[in-house]
């Protein structure tokens, strides 16, 4: 550890000292006073000038009376299973007014290097009770998913269905759910801290509640902290944990005010040339271990500026990561909960969870035939205006009341209601024998004399 007294100036949450050159940047700062000492974070470093950010407030400093501790080291987090049920703040403080939990391991938040070839295929369904993604945009343990909304649509409410809902099939193995919050408001963070505690699964939740007013470089080092739990937990103690972040957009925009404060050459948006690799380095610390147990799966809400998916963050994230589900203004509109687009949607991965022996055998066939029926459907819409709804064939007709019972039936869910994947493929066939079997093209012969509710009509290929 090495010291260095006094500071030449404070600019808002940044301590500058000139004549000093011997930190290293994102080196771990402790910043003392005459009333307490605050942490903070080497931002810039040269021959004869550091740049500290404290992740606390300044005021009430004096940049003569400081002492700067420079404690060689990048920041560390302690790690536990007792974490689970407790509610943290952006750098792991107990933010539920209870004790530290006792550490079992103290670890880098940047996480250790993971060799590729190590690295296990995502397989495997996790559950998460909503039919739209259970049944067509399947999550698989070991991935990572992220979720593009927009403004003023209901993610939040999603992102804590999801983790309270989420489970696995073999209630033998641990389960646990880290939930993060990125610089969310005060009301954000008491709601979902609220929806945990009354749903009594706090228990197995660790929370951490990053705040709209706190320091953007507590905003960067959120995620991190949360992951290392989530790593320490999976390949340490072989639990499967689902991350749920929300929102990934606002850790950007604490990326891109650290980068013009570090006079970094701005990309596109004035967003930093390493948004992308950034944006990788969280995501990509998802996934399973060959040999261990457990798995990390992350799903992140994104909101896209102006419902703009060509933006920045979702561009590159879609690089990144393996699929989308994307949320509907339309849809939201019309009052359906989840506005869950699934036209625009894709997990990649889906087809390593689902079929037979993990999810039903029909399930590939059947999502497979609910995506073309509903692109069908939106063909007959366009048809509809033009010619009138009298006008159309009954085929047609058919495709239409497929489509409202799609989007009112099978979308749509209440916001407490967690279906079984069994519940989510047979509310399927409900909607799809409305239509003609002829038009079922996609399912095997066998599945839909098993399933179809509907007359038969001629057959169907096999």
């Amino acid at each position: 550890m090495r010291e260095y007294a006094g500071a030449d100036r404070i600019e808002g949450p940044l301590v500058m000292a000139e004549g000093y050159g011997k930190a290293a940047l994102g080196e771990l700062v402790e910043v003392r006073s005459g009333n307490g000492a605050r942490l903070g974070q080497v931002l810039t470093t040269g021959e004869d000038l550091v740049v500290t950010e404290l992740w606390s407030e300044t005021a009430g400093l004096h940049p003569h009376e400081l002492l700067l501790r420079f404690r060689g080291e990048t920041f560390h987090t302690v790690v536990s299973r007792e974490m689970a049920g407790r509610v943290f703040d952006g750098l792991g403080r107990p933010r539920d007014g209870l004790p530290p939990p006792m550490a079992e391991a103290r670890v880098d938040i940047h996480g250790a290097p993971l060799n590729p070839v190590a690295r296990a295929y995502p397989q495997d369904l996790i559950e998460t009770g909503i039919s739209a993604i259970d049944g067509m945009n399947t999550v698989v343990r070991g991935q990572k998913l992220p979720i593009f909304s927009g403004s003023g649509l209901p993610h939040n409410e999603l992102a804590a269905q999801i983790a309270l809902q989420a489970r696995i099939a073999d209630e033998s193995e641990n389960f646990a759910v880290v939930f993060v919050a990125l610089g969310v408001s005060h009301d954000t963070a008491a709601y979902f801290q609220q929806r945990f505690e009354e749903s009594g699964l706090l228990a197995r939740t660790a929370v951490f509640l990053n705040l709209a007013d706190e320091s953007p470089l507590e905003r960067m080092v959120t995620p991190r902290v949360a992951l290392s739990l989530a790593e320490f937990l999976a390949f340490e103690r072989g639990y499967h944990v689902l991350v749920l972040m929300t929102d990934i957009t606002n850790y950007a925009e604490a990326l891109r005010e650290i980068s013009s404060r570090r006079n970094e050459v701005p990309g596109r948006k004035a967003y930093p040339g390493n948004l992308y690799s950034d944006l990788a380095e969280i995501f990509e610390r998802s996934g399973r271990v060959g040999g261990r147990q457990g798995s990390v799966t992350q799903i992140s809400i994104l909101t896209m500026p102006g419902d703009d998916i060509t933006h920045p963050v979702p561009d590159v994230t879609g690089y990144i990561t393996e699929g989308q589900i994307v949320l509907s203004r339309a849809l939201h509109r019309q009052g359906v909960y989840p506005p869950i687009d699934v036209l625009s949607s894709l997990s990649r991965l889906m087809k390593n969870g689902i079929g037979e022996h993990r999810t039903r055998a029909d399930h590939p066939s059947l999502a497979a035939q609910l995506y073309a029926s509903y692109a069908r459907v939106q063909e007959v819409r366009a048809i509809s205006v033009v010619i009138g709804e009298t006008a159309l064939t009954p085929t047609d007709r058919s495709y239409l009341e497929f489509g409202r019972a799609f989007e009112t039936r099978f979308v749509a869910q209440p916001a407490d209601q967690a279906r079984s994947i069994t519940q989510t493929l047979d509310t399927a066939w409900e909607i799809l024998s409305l239509l003609p079997s002829s038009e079922l093209t996609r399912i095997r012969e066998a599945d839909l004399h098993r399933h179809y509710l509907g007359k038969p009509e001629g057959q169907v290929k096999q």
